[in-house]
C-alpha cells in the first residue's frame, strides 16, 4: 500500500472480510497495562446452578437461532436514561502496528452462563469475570503468533459453550469453553477453572491447519465456533486477493468431548469436480467461499446455517467460471453429517467482494394467517433475504435481474443476480456524478470529476481496467454487525453504511510495475490471475466520503409485511475533519451490531464517535448514549445477574484494527441502573 503525506487524511482502506476502513488522525496516548491477566489461568470457582435462559446470554446471538434478543425488562425506555457505569475490566491485551505485528480491535460478545461472564481479549486469552463486579477469576492463554499476518487484525469475537451431560458437575470440563484462534486451533478449557480440557484433542487443542493450501496467517479465525448437540463446529477467515489458489473454506464438526472430525463440508468442491470431468479447458482454479462470520443453529431441525464469503480472487473470477456455489450463500448442512440439506446463493460470480457477513438469524413469522420458520440473510449489497427454513425457498418473492456485463478480457460475469422484491433494498444502488457530495462546491466538484471517470451502471457493474464505481462499497450495506429481532413485534432491526469504492484491474505487466503505484489505496496481488487489483473508498480532500450523507443508518422492519418501518441516521463522522465539523450531516459507518430487549429498546455502538447508544424500538428516536473509552466495535449484551436482581449491558471498548492511528483501547464496560 501506498502511505498518504499528509498527516491529517482520512483514508477508508479496504480490506480482509469486512473490517474495512481506516482513519488517520494523531493519537495521544496508548495505555501500558500489567501483565499479569496473561497468567495461564489463576483461581478456580464452582459454578453455580444455571440462570434461567431469559437471564443469561449462552449464545454470540442470546439463542441458538441468533435472535439477540433479551426478555429482561428493569432497563426500560422509561429510565435507560439513567443507565451508569457499574464497572470496567481492562485486559491489558493492546497491540499497535509494529514490524510484523497487526493492531488489535476488541470485538467479543461475552456469554453470560453459571454466573460467569467468559469473553476473548484481542490475542486470544479466554477470561472468566464476576459478572458483578467485572473481578477477573482466571484467564487462559493459548499463546499465539502475535506476529502472524492476519488480514482482519488481531481479534476475536468470542466463545461458545457446551454442557456435557455424561460428566458430573464437579468434574472438570463439565463445562466446555470453546475457541477457535488466530494461528488456527480450536482450543477447549474448563468453564470453572480455565485449565485445558485434556480429554479434547492434544491436551485440549486441536489443529485446524490441515487444509489444502493453508499458509500461516492467511488462514485464521476470528468468530466463535457454533455448538449442534455434541459437535462444535469451525469456519474460517481467508485473507483477501492474494493469490489465485487459497487454502479452502471447509467447514468442520468435531466432537465435543474427544475434539474428533465428525465431518467436514467445502462449498466450492463441486465446480472444481465438474470442470475436471467434463475435460474443457483447464481445471477450475479458486480457493476460499469460507464462513468467517457467525453461524447459527436449529437444535430440532439438527440443521446449521452457514454464511460464505467470496471465492478467490475476489475482484477477477476468469479462472473460476459459473456461479461458484456454494460461495457467497447462506446454507443449511444437517448437524450430524455436515451433508448439505439447501443453499441459497446471494450473489452469483461474485467480482464485488460481497460476503455474506451478516449471520443468519432464525425467526417466525405470522404470514398468511400461518406460523412460518424463516431464515433471515442479509449482505454487503444492502439486500436481505427472508427463506424457508426447511426448504431455502424465498418467502417473499425473489427475481432474477440483468446486471452489467464484464469488458475485461477473460472475464464472464454473471448475467443476473437475484433481488428480493421485498423487504426493498437498505443501501443505495446507484450514484451519478452529479448527485456526489461534499462539504463545500470544491469538494463536490472534486468528487463528481473522480466519479464521472469511472465505469458506473450501478450495483453489480463489474470491475474494469478504467476502474469501477463500486456502490455500495465493500462494507456494505449489511456487514458483519448483522441483525436483531424482536419476536414480539416482528421487528427486525440492522445497520448499514454507505460508502462507495472505486475497483479497478491492473494488467499484470503494469501492476509489477510497482513505480506506477502511485495513489493512495490499497493494491491485492491476485497472483495466478492476470490482473492485480487496487480499490480505495472514495473520500475527497476534504476527508469525507463522496457518496451523500448519511453514510450510516439505523432500520427498523416489519418482518411480517417486508417493509420499512422507521429509519434514521446513525452516529456521526463529525470528527474526521476539524474545517467543516459544523457543517457534517449525521450518520457515520458503524462496524459492530445491535440488540433488541422487551424493554422496548435497541442497544447499539459500532460508530466511529465512540458512543454506545439506545434507541426506541417502536419510533427509532434516540433515548441515550454514552461516551465509550474507546470505539465499540462489537455487539453488546445483557443479561440479570442471580442475588441482585439486577440487569446490566456490556460491550467491549477497544477500537478497530484497521482505523489506524485511532486510539485503541481494552475496556470491557458494563452500565446498570443506579
Amino acid at each position: 500500500m501506498t502511505p498518504e503525506t499528509e498527516q491529517t487524511r482520512v483514508q477508508f482502506r479496504p480490506c480482509s472480510g469486512c473490517q474495512k476502513m481506516n482513519r488517520r488522525f494523531k493519537f495521544a496516548w496508548l495505555v501500558a497495562l500489567p501483565l499479569s491477566a496473561c497468567a495461564l489461568f489463576t483461581w478456580a470457582v464452582v459454578p453455580s446452578p444455571p440462570e434461567a435462559p431469559d437471564d443469561s446470554w449462552p449464545y454470540y446471538g442470546h439463542d441458538a437461532g441468533g435472535m439477540r434478543y433479551s426478555a429482561l425488562t428493569q432497563i426500560n425506555r422509561d429510565n435507560v436514561a439513567s443507565l451508569k457505569v457499574a464497572w470496567t475490566f481492562h485486559t491489558g491485551d493492546i497491540s499497535e502496528t509494529t514490524g510484523r505485528r497487526k493492531r488489535s480491535g476488541f470485538e467479543t460478545t461475552p456469554l453470560l452462563v453459571d454466573e460467569t461472564l467468559y469473553l476473548t481479549t484481542a490475542f486470544n486469552r479466554i477470561v472468566a469475570l464476576d459478572p458483578g463486579t467485572g473481578q477477573q477469576r482466571w484467564a487462559y492463554d493459548p499463546k499465539i503468533d502475535l506476529d502472524g499476518d492476519y488480514g482482519d487484525g488481531l481479534i476475536n469475537r468470542g466463545v461458545a459453550t457446551w454442557l456435557d451431560s455424561t460428566r458430573a458437575n464437579d468434574k472438570p470440563c463439565h463445562r466446555r469453553i470453546f475457541e477457535s484462534t488466530q494461528d488456527a486451533r480450536l482450543v477447549a478449557v474448563d468453564g470453572a477453572t480455565g485449565a485445558p480440557c485434556t480429554d479434547f484433542g492434544k491436551a485440549g487443542q486441536v489443529s485446524l491447519r490441515d487444509v489444502l493450501q493453508y499458509h500461516p496467517g492467511w488462514y485464521h479465525m476470528t468468530s466463535p465456533p457454533a455448538i449442534i448437540d455434541d459437535l462444535v463446529v469451525v469456519g474460517s477467515a481467508i485473507n483477501d486477493n492474494h493469490r489465485v489458489d487459497m487454502a479452502r473454506g471447509v467447514v468442520r464438526g468435531y466432537g465435543a468431548r474427544t475434539g474428533a472430525l465428525r465431518w467436514s463440508w467445502d462449498p466450492l468442491p463441486a465446480n472444481r469436480s465438474a470442470a475436471a470431468a467434463k475435460g474443457r479447458g483447464p481445471t477450475w482454479r479458486s480457493g476460499a467461499g469460507n464462513a468467517w462470520s457467525i453461524m447459527v443453529v436449529d437444535q430440532e431441525r439438527d440443521l446449521l446455517f452457514v454464511p460464505t464469503g467470496s471465492a478467490s480472487p475476489d475482484y477477477y473470477g476468469g479462472l473460476r467460471p459459473g456461479d461458484d456455489k456454494w460461495s457467497n450463500s447462506v446454507v443449511a448442512l444437517r448437524g450430524k453429517t455436515g451433508e448439505l440439506v439447501w443453499g441459497f446463493q446471494l450473489v452469483h460470480h461474485d467480482l464485488w467482494d460481497f460476503d455474506s457477513a451478516s449471520p443468519p438469524l432464525l425467526a417466525t413469522l405470522h404470514l398468511h394467517g400461518k406460523d412460518v420458520p424463516v431464515v433471515i440473510q442479509g449482505n454487503k449489497s444492502g439486500l436481505l433475504y427472508v427463506l424457508n427454513r426447511d426448504t431455502g425457498k424465498p418467502i417473499f418473492p425473489v427475481e432474477e435481474r440483468p446486471v452489467p456485463q464484464s469488458d475485461v478480457p477473460g472475464e464472464v460475469a454473471s448475467p443476473t443476480q437475484p433481488f428480493p422484491l421485498k423487504p426493498p433494498p437498505l443501501a443505495p444502488h446507484t450514484l451519478s456524478a452529479d448527485q456526489a457530495w461534499g462539504p463545500t462546491p470544491e469538494n463536490r466538484d472534486w468528487c463528481r470529476n473522480y466519479i464521472s471517470h469511472l465505469r458506473n451502471e450501478g450495483i453489480f457493474t463489474p470491475p474494469s481496467v478504467q476502474g469501477t464505481l463500486m456502490v455500495p462499497g465493500i462494507i456494505g450495506g449489511m456487514t458483519w454487525s448483522g441483525c436483531a429481532f424482536d419476536p414480539t413485534r416482528s421487528i427486525l432491526v440492522t445497520n448499514t453504511n454507505n460508502l462507495v469504492a472505486i475497483a479497478r484491474l491492473i494488467p499484470r505487466e503494469k501492476y509489477n510495475d510497482r513505480s506506477s503505484r502511485t495513489e493512495g489505496g490499497e493494491y491485492g496481488d491476485q497472483l495466478g490471475a492476470p490482473y492485480g487489483l487496487y480499490r480505495r473508498f472514495i473520500q475527497s480532500p476534504s476527508n469525507f466520503p463522496c457518496s451523500p450523507p448519511p453514510w450510516g443508518m439505523l432500520y427498523a422492519l416489519d418482518m411480517n409485511e417486508g417493509k420499512i418501518r422507521w429509519q434514521v441516521p446513525l452516529g456521526s463522522l463529525g470528527d474526521f475533519g476539524v474545517e467543516h465539523r459544523q457543517q457534517i450531516p449525521p450518520g457515520s459507518i458503524s462496524l459492530g451490531g445491535p440488540i433488541v430487549t422487551a424493554g422496548g429498546l435497541v442497544f447499539i455502538a459500532g460508530t466511529v464517535d465512540c458512543f454506545l447508544r439506545a434507541f426506541d424500538i417502536e419510533s427509532g428516536k434516540e433515548l441515550w448514549k454514552a461516551k465509550l473509552p474507546a470505539c465499540g466495535n462489537a455487539t453488546p449484551m445483557t443479561y440479570r445477574l442471580g442475588g441482585t436482581d439486577k440487569q446490566y449491558l456490556v460491550i467491549a471498548a477497544g477500537g478497530h484494527p484497521k482505523i489506524t492511528e485511532e486510539e485503541l483501547g481494552d475496556s470491557l464496560v458494563a452500565f446498570a441502573l443506579p
